[in-house]
């Protein structure tokens, strides 16, 4: 375990600007009232969201078997040490880093702060619309079940996703508020899990042979590739550890820690469960939004999208949270949530976010794609790049050469990452974009 000393954490260790010139607000939400073990279930529900029906066409169709279990394998470690370098430095310098953006404005200074709170921003907001299209997604399947008449299309099933999401988020005041909700969100993601994993192994048991091979021209199957390397990363990391740690009790980076392992060992297993098993069942006709292949009972069917829909509107409000606590705070909403001011409040901001949110998952459909862009453009720097050189300057003095040489290769190994995963991922738009229209009814 790395743990801060005062030796440390001295500011000469900082970066030659001042760090204490960016101006940190105190949070209008709840802090340090968490155990280790509601922040695990937090972190859990991240990684076990509805997205994780999409792994098994997103990840291991483009990998194939070999580079899919050792990339879901090797993603859950290096993952695993970059989050645990991150929770190390929340106490860096001797105060707390609520927020990503106040940990990088303290050790680089105020155009890190801007940079780290635009990236965060976009990850946030890209993986937001991508619970929409989730959501929305999982509610035309339930439609289709009953009445395959065309009439209820994808774009209507999305702006009712994004009304519900709305009417949460409105209700929720901030993070730790969710509490009984996150009991709801593990209930929920078993019954898709269970039922995506039992159907699957049926189907899989009852099906011919299946083609494994990876599909595509031999430069689709390169840009796929580096895609679905970004997904892999996608899949583990929130972009947000700090304002989740920030809820936790004291200690605090023990108890992120504990929180940490429990995600990155049981929370991982329903995940490498329904992605390896849905593949095994289909091979490279796994699509991405695995319901859409299980053949079954149809109110078995029904209950797993259902179940999908709800669980989604619970994960969209904890990846959202950021966003709510810099506008609560930078406005003083404090007090009553159901104050006239502050409920009015939410309403208008917190709808409008949404609304946006609800406009672009329409306006472009294309979940792989968004995916593998969130990972490129916000996942991969947040998580990796960044974790590993703000740990690198804030422990210069403590680290060997043979450590900052690891963490140089790091970051410049992340880096090229990347830039190659983002230009596939708009080069999968751009195709999809040709291949479908605008508000296309997929």
């Amino acid at each position: 375990m790395m743990e801060c000393s005062d030796e440390d954490s001295r500011p000469q260790t900082m970066h030659e600007e001042d760090p204490l010139s960016v101006d940190i607000p105190e949070t209008a939400h709840q802090i340090s009232k968490d155990s280790w073990f509601q922040v695990g279930f937090v972190l859990t529900t991240g990684i076990n969201s509805a997205y994780v029906l999409g792994y098994s066409g997103t990840i291991m169709v483009p990998l194939g078997w070999i580079f899919g279990v050792v990339g879901l394998i090797a993603a859950t470690a290096i993952s695993l040490y970059a989050n645990t370098l991150i929770a190390n430095l929340h106490e860096f310098g001797g105060r707390r880093h609520i927020r990503y953006r106040d940990l990088a404005g303290y050790i680089y200074g105020r155009k890190a702060y801007s940079l780290t709170w635009g990236l965060q921003y976009v990850n946030l907001f890209m993986i937001n619309t991508g619970f929409i299209i989730l959501a929305g997604s999982a509610l035309k399947a339930v439609y289709v079940l009953f009445r395959d008449d065309h009439a209820l299309k994808l774009p209507y099933c999305i702006v009712i996703a994004g009304f519900v999401c709305a009417l949460f988020a409105i209700c929720i005041p901030h993070l730790s508020a969710l509490r009984i909700w996150l009991g709801f969100s593990t209930f929920f993601s078993l019954v898709y899990i269970i039922i995506a994993f039992v159907l699957s192994l049926q189907d899989g048991i009852n099906a011919p042979a299946r083609d494994y091979g990876i599909p595509g021209t031999t430069t689709s199957k390169i840009f796929t590739t580096i895609g679905a390397a970004a997904n892999l990363v996608f899949a583990f990391n929130t972009g947000m550890l700090p304002e989740i740690q920030a809820t936790v009790r004291k200690p605090v980076v023990d108890n992120m820690l504990k929180a940490l392992y429990f995600q990155f060992t049981v929370g991982v297993l329903p995940m490498y469960l329904v992605t390896f098993v849905g593949y095994w069942a289909y091979g490279s006709s796994t699509s991405s939004y695995l319901l859409n292949n299980v053949t079954g009972p149809v109110w078995v069917k029904a209950m797993a999208n259902i179940s999908a829909f709800l669980q989604t509107v619970i994960a969209l409000h904890i990846f959202a949270s950021p966003m709510y606590e810099y506008v609560d705070t930078k406005y003083g909403i404090k007090g009553s949530a159901l104050s006239f001011r502050n409920l009015s409040f939410r309403i208008a901001v917190r709808g409008g976010y949404l609304a946006i949110n609800t406009l672009v998952s329409a306006l472009l459909p294309f979940l792989g794609d968004f995916m593998s862009l969130t990972g490129a453009i916000s996942t991969f720097p947040l998580t990796f790049i960044l974790a590993n050189h703000m740990y690198l300057v804030a422990k210069k003095n403590k680290l060997n050469s043979l450590q900052k040489l690891w963490h140089w290769l790091n970051v410049c190994f992340f880096g090229c990452m990347s830039v190659a995963a983002a230009i596939a991922a708009l080069r999968l738009i751009a195709v999809d974009s040709k291949a479908y229209h605008v508000f296309a009814d997929i």
